[in-house]
């Protein structure tokens, strides 16, 4: 666990995940699969700031780090999130030097930021206060997420400021910030990409990107990223009700038999009888 920053800051390829279900089992769930951290999303899940502490501490219980994408730029969400016991957090919307530079201050104790210090469950509720504040500035992973024209235009100076640990990409946001939406778009938008993770790798920053699918985490590990987010817990449920499904419906097909025939004399479905895939 607290080796997470340090993995981060030196390139080390790491996949996680988004945890938008906003209840610790899906976290615990998420967590014993053996992904790298996970990412609560509080920036657009239905997630309060009391179940973000307890999303965390489930994600504590496995070990895997757990870093929250706040709501946006407010010093209070950033300092609620780390005060919750995060790891870090990820800023959205980050589109100039200015702004990335106040994500910074409010993820890092003086003199190297203005987080204000206090008892939350970081510091152990106010009996282990000395010893967070000394380790907090060198454990806690301070992302920023670039998805707009404006911040693809200022990619250079955001890269340029010093405490941002991880430059994110977001492409769904900035592929329709820079109208590059749709396959017509996929050129410009992976031109877009490049462009940042380049200038990342040049300032010294990690690069990281959300992945819809495994297979994009090659296509850009092979650019330079090396932070990746992985869909996340709803959208593995969705697949995940969607193949077992299309597989039971195709054990129907290949075997000549209707729904009706796997129902019990109530017409209720018996679940027994349905192979999950593997």
């Amino acid at each position: 666990m607290s080796e997470f920053r340090q993995k981060c800051i030196g390139k080390t390829n790491l996949v996680g995940s988004f945890a938008a279900i906003p209840h610790s089992v899906a976290v615990e769930v998420m967590a014993s699969s053996g992904l790298d951290f996970l990412c609560i999303d509080w920036e657009h899940a239905q997630i309060s700031r009391e179940t973000i502490e307890s999303m965390v501490r489930a994600a504590d219980v496995h070990r895997v780090p757990a870093m929250v994408r706040v709501p946006g730029h407010a010093p209070e969400a950033i300092q609620a999130a780390l005060d919750s016991g995060a790891q870090g957090v990820l800023v959205p919307r980050v589109s100039t030097a200015e702004q990335a530079a106040m994500a910074v201050k409010a993820s890092r104790y003086p003199p190297l930021g203005e987080r204000g210090v206090g008892p939350g469950r970081a510091a152990g509720y106010g009996y282990r206060i000395p010893e967070y504040l000394a380790a907090a500035n060198e454990r806690i992973v301070v992302a920023v997420q670039v998805e707009t024209a404006e911040g693809l235009a200022n990619i250079e100076a955001i890269a340029a400021v010093d405490g941002v640990d991880v430059i994110f990409v977001g492409p769904g946001d900035l592929s329709v910030s820079i109208d590059a939406g749709g396959p017509a778009g996929t050129d410009k938008l992976s031109q877009a990409i490049r462009t940042i993770i380049t200038a990342t790798v040049a300032h010294g920053r990690t690069a990281g990107i959300f992945c819809a699918s495994p297979q994009n985490v090659g296509r850009w590990a092979a650019s330079g990223a090396s932070f990746f987010v992985l869909a996340s817990d709803t959208m593995f449920l969705g697949a995940g009700a969607a193949a077992n499904f299309a597989a039971a419906r195709d054990e129907l097909a290949q075997n000549g038999r209707g729904l009706g025939r796997i129902r019990g004399a109530t017409g209720t479905p018996n679940f027994l009888s349905l192979k999950l895939l593997p």
